[in-house]
């Protein structure tokens, strides 16, 4: 026989060494020490985020772009310099390119409104065209197609996940048609931790001539997608879910995707001249970027995606996903505690429901043992009505969390059943 050669393994977090990188979790909430299971609203960010977004305002702090001066030269590098590390960061090829936004919300928003606006000689969506968007969408990936749809009279089709929250590559291909011309899904449901087949799907929606979105905010911090692998017109994510600083994010894309995009924010710095009565804009990304950017963000947003490179990719998605085994284990043992989509073993969050109680009370219970949780919707209301099972609770893991920790949530959510039963 040959020899059998195995895939090397990635080795084990040093978790004390890591979490001392982030300072917010030394410290201790209602007299416990803090454990930080909201990870899928925003992570927290190390030194390194932090040192390097330090560096620029005490060091490089101008406008950039538009000056002559060394500082304003200096900025406009460090800008640039954070744009070409992200787009290796999401393995953008020669035919991408990235535009620095606010966050997922806006960078959505530019594309969902950037396909109609501009007049009907150049929008994209036109009266009777068909959107489609998966069942599994954040509001953010999902209102503003509704807003497209009733601006132009384009129909809104929703590719429904079966009762497991489980989407399938048949359903959609029933939806496409001559008249699709956008396609929408999310890398990961911030709702439930499914993570859809979106790259065979997206490839159904190309094939079918229409212009992809892909919704990685939930990807970014462990198993990021590869963008020249995979039939995507758009590619949106935040900083704050990566380590990175809030108020951050990206829309990264084709270029000739980008391009048909009507530019959302109309002002300085994204044309290439203004006169009274007309003006022209500026080729990309600048004429994606109106206004002063947040340079010292996207500085920090560069020093987060090396960071990340720098713990290695595969050593967190191992971690996280056996932080999410351990906790699916633990609470489905819980009587009376139903996991959703206990099946998403990839995925770096998990969500609950526990019969007769509501999850306000039991995150609040929670919180008073210092374990942070997020309850609700989750920004996905159609998505938790759709499963039947009312708001969750749900956590949500980053590299820095611990076993420990895991076990923490499980006691203490069986500690606040007993309280509230």
């Amino acid at each position: 026989m040959g020899d059998i050669r195995f895939a090397p393994q990635p080795q084990a977090l040093d978790l004390p060494a890591l979490r001392a990188q982030f300072p917010v979790l030394q410290q201790s909430v209602h007299g416990a020490p803090l454990a930080y299971l909201d990870n899928g609203a925003t992570t927290q960010m190390p030194l390194a985020v932090l040192d390097a977004m330090r560096q620029f305002e005490t060091h490089d702090r101008a406008n950039i772009h538009r000056g002559v001066h060394t500082l304003s030269q200096r900025a406009t590098d460090d800008f640039e310099a954070a744009r070409a590390t992200l787009k290796r960061f999401i393995g953008a090829g020669p035919e991408h390119e990235l535009v620095f936004t606010s966050g997922t919300t806006e960078a959505l928003n530019t594309i969902a409104q950037g396909l109609w606006l501009g007049g009907p000689k150049k929008a994209w969506l036109r009266a009777d065209d068909e959107i489609i968007v998966s069942g599994l969408e954040h509001h953010a990936n999902l209102i503003p197609w509704q807003h497209a749809a009733t601006a132009t009279g384009a129909k809104l089709l929703v590719l429904r996940p079966d009762a497991q929250g489980r989407l399938h590559t048949a359903d959609l291909a029933r939806l496409l048609g001559p008249r699709t011309r956008v396609f929408a899904i999310t890398a990961g449901a911030n709702a439930t931790g499914e993570r859809p087949p979106y790259a065979e799907m997206l490839r159904m929606a190309a094939q079918a001539g229409a212009l992809t979105v892909l919704d990685a905010a939930q990807a970014v911090s462990h198993a990021v997608p590869v963008l020249a692998q995979l039939d995507c017109d758009f590619m949106a994510f935040s900083g704050h879910k990566m380590y990175g600083p809030m108020g951050t994010g990206v829309l990264a894309g084709r270029h000739a995707a980008l391009e048909r995009l009507h530019p959302l924010r109309l002002g300085g710095d994204m044309v290439e001249w203004v006169k009274y009565d007309s003006a022209c804009y500026a080729a990309l990304p600048a004429r994606l970027e109106g206004g002063t950017p947040n340079v010292g963000g996207a500085v920090g947003l560069a020093a987060a995606a090396r960071f990340i490179d720098q713990v290695g990719r595969a050593a967190i998605d191992a971690h996280v996903h056996a932080l999410r085994a351990q906790a699916v284990a633990g609470l489905s043992a819980i009587e009376g505690v139903t996991v959703l989509a206990p099946h998403a073993t990839d995925a770096a969050l998990l969500s609950f429901v526990a019969r007769d109680v509501h999850p306000h009370d039991i995150g609040t219970l929670l919180d008073e043992q210092g374990i942070a949780v997020r309850t609700g919707h989750h920004c996905a209301q159609p998505l938790i009505d759709h499963l039947g099972l009312g708001p969750t609770t749900r956590a949500s893991f980053a590299l820095y969390n611990t076993p420990d920790e895991v076990e923490r949530l499980i006691a203490g959510v069986a500690r606040a059943l007993e309280v509230l039963r």
